[in-house]
């Protein structure tokens, strides 16, 4: 790996930990988390030819506390700038509760207090290390209406002068939801990059189970916090082989399942085992229940359609929603046969949630190739292809368009991830070759 990019997977992960050590002592999110991103940027220009710290951690805390003191010293007031500078002393030792520190930081960037949208795209800018940019294309807005979006939710956690605590028990629940909505969309952007050069970004699906398996150990009772760690587990067992060498999507009949990480899959099945029956059933847990289906099937011709068709009628019961709509109509599709398939498919055309979504087209595409119709599949395919802002998925695409009959042209994985709640559209667009999104792959 190239230095820069150990790096940029080193502060990504210590980014989080700063921040939180520095909300925790001093209490301004807002500035502080101005200085820590001020602090990355320093050390993304000069660690690369001073090299790293022995203590990365305690270099990006002091950075960041001394633009503090600079920061509060530009601001007057005299007295409050001797006080903070007495405090602001160079730490020379990460903090003790590092792990803690990140957790009650995402917590923090979901308080109530805050809209939806704010909570999710704080935390993705906190936490998670997007940046403004990737946040805008994640929520399908301009990238200014998303910096003034973060702005304004940093100034409503001063304005209201919000602790930087875990939450109580009775609060926790929602808190919960939305930061396991966050995560979530962490791991389908990076599983599958909503647009640019690349298909993957692992920086992001490292860092979504990273922080996923540190929830997991804090809240270990919380099944969907189980069942979203087996999910991601499932799913990102399968990277390895949803690529070819030039970098194009593969389709999930097609790959290679011996490069499957059979570590990953094993753990996953083992956790959402565990999970099923225990405790309330949750989308996250019927997601990486369909996702190891997929998993456990040694050959394409082995997965149990059946078996995931019903676990998607569940699913819509549970958390009903286009995106599960578009899934179970691949499901359908596979049990019944094509054309049952694009007639619930069908049932989406004037569902606004959809209309801007390519993976609709894909789907439609895929059934209609396998009913027969090459026509109308290419078309499909076609109108797909100008609908993504993904370079891959658009080569890929237009690949599947011009196939259209030749001989044992197969379609990969184009549909969309199930998710809960206002985040369903970016969903769609996250993640083509597992069953959060589709199954067919």
């Amino acid at each position: 790996m190239r230095t820069e990019a150990r790096i940029e997977d080193l502060l990504r992960e210590l980014a989080p930990q700063v921040l939180g050590a520095l909300v925790r002592r001093h209490g301004q999110f807002d500035a502080c988390e101005d200085a820590v991103q001020e602090a990355l940027v320093a050390a993304t220009l000069q660690w690369p030819s001073e090299g790293v710290p022995d203590s990365p951690q305690a270099w990006l805390t002091t950075v960041a506390s001394r633009r503090l003191v600079d920061e509060w010293r530009s601001e007057g007031a005299r007295k409050r700038r001797e006080e903070s500078a007495a405090v602001l002393e160079p730490a020379v030792q990460p903090p003790a509760s590092e792990e803690d520190d990140a957790l009650t930081l995402l917590f923090l960037c979901c308080h109530p207090s805050l809209s939806a949208p704010s909570q999710l795209a704080l935390t993705l800018r906190a936490v998670g290390g997007l940046t403004t940019a990737e946040i805008a294309s994640a929520f399908l807005v301009p990238e200014a209406t998303m910096a003034q979006r973060v702005g304004r939710a940093k100034q409503s956690i001063k304005s209201a002068g919000i602790r930087f605590d875990l939450p109580s028990p009775a609060d926790r629940a929602e808190r919960l939801r939305v930061v396991l909505q966050v995560l979530y969309l962490i791991f389908n952007e990076g599983y599958t990059a909503s647009s640019g050069p690349v298909l993957q970004r692992t920086d992001l699906t490292g860092e979504a189970i990273r922080l996923t398996r540190m929830l997991r150990t804090r809240l270990p009772e919380e099944g969907e916090v189980a069942g979203l760690l087996a999910l991601m587990l499932l799913t990102d067992a399968r990277r390895p082989a949803r690529t070819d060498a030039s970098g194009s999507p593969v389709a999930l009949d097609e790959q290679r399942r011996e490069l499957w990480n059979t570590a990953q899959i094993d753990e996953g099945v083992a956790l959402i085992t565990r999970t099923l029956g225990t405790v309330a059933i949750g989308p996250y847990q019927l997601q990486a229940a369909i996702s190891a289906v997929h998993d456990e099937a040694a050959r394409a011709e082995e997965t149990d359609w059946p078996q995931i068709l019903a676990l998607y009628e569940v699913l819509e019961q549970v958390s009903p929603g286009p995106v599960v709509t578009l899934n179970r109509a691949v499901a359908v599709a596979r049990v019944d046969g094509p054309r049952a398939g694009l007639a619930l498919l069908g049932t989406l055309d004037g569902d606004e949630r959809m209309s801007r979504n390519h993976r609709l087209h894909a789907v439609r595409g895929h059934l209609l190739e396998l009913a027969g119709d090459a026509s109308a599949a290419r078309e499909a395919y076609s109108r797909a292809a100008r609908m993504t802002a993904s370079l891959p998925e658009q080569r890929y695409l237009a690949l599947r368009a011009s196939q259209l009959g030749q001989p044992g042209a197969d379609v990969e994985d184009h549909g969309a991830a199930t998710t809960t709640g206002r985040n369903q559209q970016k969903a769609v667009t996250a993640n083509p070759d597992n069953e959060q999104r589709s199954t067919h792959e």
